[in-house]
């Protein structure tokens, strides 16, 4: 029996702990979960509040005003569209129905009898019943583990995560365009819901809420509020501090001149760093989708740059940021207004009719149809072409795939109707769901919960700085390469002629990056199948910017090289080659082998053309 001399001593040796603990050991783990400060904390969360309905405020008003037309029907539409066919394979047969109800129930009751054990005294023991996959970073605080509660939130959403990948994987009978949306709708709303996105679920998240008395809403509300102002009704995810970044002044700095200038596209030409160069100058085509500077980032991982000391005369074309004047510009003026018109400019510059050619992305796609078109005009000025993570055949495309069907052009092609182009922060947000982990939901924590500035990064800046596209070129491109893969199949249409890539005769060096997302490896050698003459494959490491913006001063990644891009792409990959660090080099011995001829450096715009502006000129600075 317990006497007051027990209970006296017991007391003591409570003080004790507590006093230690105020003297600067750590405290009770609970203690790190409660208001430091209750009343300044509801002035903050009062705070937060204010803030949040200026953010509301910021949605709303251009709404109330006609400037923004939501079009989430469409989508909310199509997601329960997909799902349906899901759901009637597994509730069609009621013994499939009972499999996937016991595999979600064996897991949780995992997760269960795992959460007693800890419970019981052995949490320094029990394993977890799940753990998250290598690589995820959104667990990594010690109290996902640590912490019995956050612990079992954890293993809980990773088994239903995985439970509804599984019925999407599993479901038999749906065509491959289904499931392939079905999974990219389930990483969607898995993603979403994950618990290291809310505050309450999340022990850093609230342990900085605490620590901070709530000061960390108000200042992420504070930027929700600004974000979406910025993106005029639509949230504009910031990813970068944008402040420490300036077009011309630290990125896309190599030196040169606007020497042209079209509705579509100002040509740029730079300065040469070498006293000759090669005979035959480069004309880069880049994706309109988003901006040249890709290339020219800064000094150490330009492309341009590093061209320029190889001995090229490089000029780029740099596509207009489109508004309502361009809405009717389609495949034909993109090809017109920006390649061959960059062709006569390079001419004009340099008196050289034999010209390299390189396009990136859907740059090169556009490059591809150009010289299937030229091929049948007797336009023969590009005599050598290289292709960027470049798609023709969109049989095995990307991820990008999945927002295209006939049902969702149409309604795209609605949206884009009024003001004749595609608001640059959508295809922005597309681009960004389709690694919503990394370039969404990363921020939102870190920008709206958290309330801190994003880092300073200018792939990153790069990746926020969107444009728009006009509403011709865009439907054309979704429909006659995503959809009906007219390119390949020799029925594309342009300038009132039937293009067939096996016209192309000239030598093709045709670049894919293993990781790519957006044009995969495996599609781009599919394509290297349908030109006319020889091509050269080959695949870097990583994915679709950094395999291509990858100096070799950096020694990072590697490249694979090997015979004629023919038979499957898996027999290719086993037979190729693999080299250390970047594909430059590379690229550069093939481009001389087509012809190394050099001459003194050119001036730029050779005395003929005056210059209009310094790079990277006025189209690049356009922001929306």
């Amino acid at each position: 029996m317990a006497t007051r001399h027990d209970s006296d001593n017991a007391r003591g040796r409570t003080d004790d702990r507590t006093g230690n603990q105020a003297q600067g050991q750590q405290p009770p783990a609970i203690e790190q979960y409660l208001v430091k400060d209750p009343e300044r904390f509801t002035l903050n969360l009062a705070r937060a509040m204010e803030a949040a309905g200026k953010a509301a405020a910021a949605w709303t008003a251009p709404r109330e005003k006609g400037e923004v037309r939501d079009v989430m029907a469409e989508p909310m539409a199509d997601m329960v569209k997909t799902f349906s066919k899901l759901t009637e394979y597994w509730l069609s047969d009621p013994a499939r129905a009972l499999e996937a109800q016991t595999r979600l129930f064996s897991g949780y009751m995992n997760v269960w009898s795992n959460a007693i054990q800890r419970a019981a005294g052995g949490d320094a023991e029990v394993e977890g019943a799940v753990k998250p996959d290598k690589g995820d970073k959104r667990f990594q605080d010690p109290e996902w583990g640590k912490n019995a509660f956050f612990d079992f939130l954890k293993q809980a959403y990773l088994v239903t995560s995985r439970w509804a990948g599984d019925l999407v994987e599993h479901a038999e009978g749906l065509d491959e365009h289904t499931r392939h949306k079905a999974q990219f709708y389930v990483k969607q709303l898995t993603q979403a819901i994950s618990p290291s996105n809310f505050i309450l679920t999340n022990p850093e998240l609230f342990r900085e809420t605490m620590e901070s008395n709530g000061e960390n809403l108000v200042r992420g509300m504070k930027m929700l509020a600004e974000d979406i102002a910025a993106g005029k009704g639509d949230l504009k995810l910031r990813q970068a501090d944008t402040s420490r970044f300036e077009i011309g002044n630290n990125i896309a700095v190599t030196p040169g001149k606007v020497v042209a200038r079209s509705d579509l596209a100002e040509i740029i030409q730079y300065e040469p760093a070498t006293k000759k160069v090669l005979k035959r100058p480069l004309l880069i085509c880049p994706p309109w989708i988003n901006k040249f500077y890709i290339l020219d980032l800064n000094p150490e991982k330009s492309f341009i740059r590093w061209a320029v000391e190889q001995g090229h005369t490089v000029f780029v074309i740099s596509w207009v940021n489109p508004d309502e004047r361009h809405g009717r510009k389609d495949w034909v003026s993109y090809i017109d207004e920006g390649i061959r018109f960059g062709l006569d400019t390079v001419e004009k510059a340099t008196g050289e009719r034999e010209v390299n050619a390189i396009g990136y992305c859907v740059g090169g796609t556009l490059l591809a149809a150009a010289l299937a078109l030229f091929a049948q005009e007797g336009e023969a000025r590009i005599r050598s072409a290289t292709l960027f993570t470049t798609q023709v055949d969109f049989t095995y495309a990307g991820d990008l795939k999945v927002f295209v069907d006939d049902d969702q052009i149409a309604a795209l092609e609605r949206a884009m109707s009024g003001k004749g182009y595609l608001d640059g922060t959508k295809m922005a947000t597309a681009f960004n769901m389709l690694r919503a982990g990394d370039l969404i939901w990363p921020y939102v924590v870190n920008n709206y919960m958290r309330g801190r500035e994003p880092m300073p990064f200018d792939l990153l800046y790069w990746n926020s700085d969107s444009t728009r596209m006009t509403a011709a070129n865009h439907s054309y491109y979704l429909r006659n390469c995503y959809l009906e893969n007219n390119l390949t199949r020799g029925t594309m249409e342009l300038a009132g002629r039937t293009l067939k890539l096996s016209d192309v005769t000239i030598p093709i060096y045709n670049l894919a990056t293993r990781e790519d997302h957006i044009a995969p490896a495996r599609s781009v050698f599919v394509g290297s199948g349908h030109f006319g003459g020889e091509v050269e494959y080959v695949m870097a490491g990583s994915g679709h910017i950094a395999g291509v913006v990858n100096p070799p001063s950096l020694g990072k990644y590697q490249h694979w090289t090997g015979g004629k891009p023919v038979g499957t792409f898996e027999d290719w990959v086993a037979k190729a080659t693999e080299n250390p660090g970047s594909w430059w080099p590379h690229w550069q011995a093939w481009i001389e082998r087509q012809d190394g001829a050099k001459v003194d450096a050119r001036k730029v715009g050779g005395g003929k053309l005056k210059p209009l502006a310094d790079a990277p000129g006025e189209y690049v600075r356009v922001r929306v």
